[in-house]
């Protein structure tokens, strides 16, 4: 895995932390069975005598390295839009909770915690879509993950009720 410039990575028994210009991502390797080591401007991941399911783990561990440096220097974007038919979705910011209200016309209130270091913001040029944002892809896509969850249709027909709110764009952030 090549190192881009204006990021610093230290490796410690399998504990990978990468450093960027909007802040440092930590990730314990220590589950698998692997050697890594930081050469020259890379890292090198090493696996000997394994077997096919302990060689896809390489390409894993390489791909959440990568994620972590894109993270760390440009941070992943999530957008999200509603989609309703009758009952408009009306989703506030709560401290550190997404509120999700008048779904389907329900009366409950559902709530979704912000997870650490992703930010909740709502989208000032399009109508009815949120921005979620941050470092660690694994929050960020939880935390649209959750909310998507919670606007599960139950009890109805599917093919009918496409209410709820999607993920309609994801990726790194698009640099300025």
């Amino acid at each position: 895995v090549e190192i881009p410039a204006g990021v610093t990575v230290e490796i410690a028994s399998r504990v990978i932390k990468v450093t960027g210009p909007r802040g440092s991502l930590t990730r314990d390797f220590k589950h698998m069975a692997m050697d890594l080591r930081q050469v020259d401007n890379s890292i090198r991941v090493d696996v000997w005598f394994a077997n096919r399911k302990q060689l896809a783990t390489v390409r894993t561990v390489v791909s959440h390295i990568d994620n972590m440096m894109v993270g760390v220097t440009r941070g992943f974007l999530y957008k999200m839009r509603f989609v309703y038919s009758h009952f408009p979705i009306n989703v506030t910011l709560n401290g550190e909770n997404v509120e999700i209200r008048n779904f389907l016309g329900e009366k409950r209130v559902r709530k979704i915690k912000l997870l650490d270091g992703v930010k909740y913001v709502r989208s000032a040029d399009v109508k009815d879509q949120i921005e979620l944002s941050g470092n660690d892809i694994a929050m960020v896509s939880l935390t649209a993950a959750q909310i998507q969850g919670q606007t599960n249709v139950r009890k109805k027909d599917l093919r009918k009720f496409l209410d709820g709110i999607y993920v309609s764009e994801k990726g790194p952030m698009p640099e300025e």
